[in-house]
């Protein structure tokens, strides 16, 4: 083994060492700034900008200033800086949520942002960590950085209750042919493939024609991923032809004001408001209506003569697919739903879906009695999960489909059942809590991921955008854009034959196998590369 593959005995400084010396020089707190700062770079290649390039300052910078650690916690601290300057940036519109009650809530706002923000950069620290303690350098370490990182996201999509929101796979829903890497590996092969490509040029710190090679090779990942989607883009159906006959979806968008949405005596006016929008021009080639999530805020099980009202739109032999709260008695307590209700033509509830993803401290308060924190929904009675994933069959006109309630389509591999598996996916949202920010954005091109690793189309209805038509390779068909009033009238796109793309099949079980291929290259790298 030579010290240096490619490389003599004594390596040289390669044409970006001096770079690298000025980042790995830095100490005290312009390192935690630098690290701060670069992980806000690292969200402009985040929806809605998409500036992917921007990952690779960001990820080299990173492994840069780990280089000039001095210890394991001083790298966990760089690590950490880096995750709450990209969460903050990344996820700052959530704070906007908190100005919809603001005299309740709006002084929270900053804390609880700044606060999200600390506890998710434990993980990026925790990555940099482990980097750190491997003590490797060189391009062993790119590849270890690229192993943590994905780690890391994986446990952040589940350790209390998940939140695997802005996943750096994500930036590359900018390119439909390279969002097709996720039907083999899921989002998560778009992350490890990122953090690879990203940290790339800081090898080039030390010369070598080994390690030039060795960063063009990582730099080029994502075209050959992108000649990888084209070619199978190239072999499927023009976007609209292969679609479901029969079945013409009309979603309504009716942007009511999320400070307006309750008030009570302005409910039946906005329920009023979307039966309007539903009869509208061309309602007679309608087959099907969906409606946002809570789009009816009554307890439809409870008022039949709201339920007749709203099976006056029903076209025949179709349905309303419409968000509505759902309430039970159950052990001697009253328990409450957020919940997707299909009404048929004659007025009955003919299917029922609970969410079982619940967001914290906006359906339900953990630790209630310890915290005595309120919830930011109306009302004081927490929301109840519902049992998981579910196929709804049997509707009225429709294939078998999986619903998914507000922000349940960012859970990579826990958005449809396998007994049996639905033909297509529906997302209803309620995005108008966060106004005209990236959080619409950030949370569409997540629900375009799970059409193409589920290989299912994702029809999605948001009170205010964006309302969309995907088809199974992530294309958008049709859609309605954010702050838009209206509705989208668009066929139901087939499901991929069969069980769907190999990720549809494995599921997150192809995250221990890309933990150990990633292993395996940074063993390799380590041992060419000394």
């Amino acid at each position: 083994m030579t010290p240096e593959a490619g490389g003599s005995a004594a390596t040289p400084p390669g044409w970006l060492a001096p770079w690298a010396v000025r980042v790995a020089a830095l100490t005290g707190w312009r390192a935690i700034v630098a690290a701060t700062l670069l992980g806000v770079l690292a969200t402009a290649a985040l929806p809605p900008f998409g500036l992917w390039p921007l990952l690779i300052p960001a990820f080299t910078g990173l492994l840069w200033l780990l280089d000039g650690a001095r210890s394991r916690g001083r790298a966990a601290l760089l690590g950490w800086a880096f995750g709450f300057g990209h969460f903050c940036s990344g996820l700052y519109w959530i704070g906007i949520a908190f100005l919809v009650d603001a005299d309740r809530f709006g002084a929270v706002m900053p804390f609880a942002v700044a606060g999200l923000a600390a506890g998710l950069a434990l993980f990026p620290a925790l990555a940099v960590w482990l980097v750190a303690a491997s003590a490797w350098r060189g391009p062993a370490r790119v590849a270890l950085l690229a192993l943590a990182w994905l780690l890391v996201e994986w446990l952040r999509s589940w350790v209390l209750t998940g939140f695997p929101w802005n996943l750096i796979g994500t930036a590359w829903t900018v390119s439909p042919a390279v969002m097709q890497l996720a039907a083999l590996t899921g989002v998560w092969g778009l992350s490890a493939m990122t953090v690879l490509a990203a940290g790339a040029p800081a090898v080039l710190a030390r010369g070598g024609r080994g390690r030039v090679a060795l960063a063009v090779v990582l730099l080029l990942l994502p075209a050959g991923a992108w000649a990888g989607g084209t070619l199978r883009l190239a072999d499927a159906p023009a976007p609209g032809d292969a679609i479901v006959p029969g079945v013409l979806l009309r979603i309504v968008q009716p942007n009511i004001e999320q400070t307006l949405k309750w008030r009570p005596e302005l409910r039946r006016e906005h329920v009023e408001r979307q039966l309007q929008l539903s009869r509208g021009p061309g309602y007679e080639r309608v087959t099907h209506l969906i409606w946002a999530e809570t789009a009816v805020p009554f307890l439809v099980d409870a008022e039949p003569a709201l339920r007749a009202r709203l099976a006056e739109v029903v076209p025949p032999g179709g349905a309303l697919l419409t968000g509505a709260p759902r309430a039970a008695e159950s052990d001697g307590q009253r328990r409450l739903w957020n919940s997707l209700a299909v009404i048929d033509a004659a007025g009955r509830v003919v299917g029922t879906y609970d969410k079982h993803h619940l967001v914290p401290f906006g359906e339900y308060t953990p630790l209630r009695p310890l915290l005595g924190l309120a919830k930011l929904t109306v009302g004081s009675v927490d929301f109840s999960a519902g049992p998981g994933p579910q196929t709804l069959a049997g509707l009225p006109g429709l294939p078998p489909v999986s619903p998914l309630i507000c922000y349940e389509a960012i859970f990579p591999g826990q958005v449809a059942s396998d007994a049996p598996r639905p033909a297509w996916l529906l997302n209803i949202t309620n995005d108008t809590w966060f106004g005209d920010s990236s959080g619409p954005y950030q949370h569409f091109a997540s629900a375009r991921l799970r059409a193409v690793e589920e290989g299912l189309p994702l029809v999605r209805a948001a009170n205010n955008g964006i309302s969309a038509v995907i088809d199974p390779y992530g294309r958008v068909v049709a859609r309605l854009g954010l702050d838009a009033v209206g509705v989208l009238d668009a066929p139901l796109p087939q499901a991929l034959p069969g069980d769907g793309p190999l990720y549809a099949r494995w599921g997150n079980a192809i995250v221990p196998f890309l933990i150990l291929m990633l292993g395996s290259i940074s063993l390799i790298l380590r041992r060419l590369f000394t």
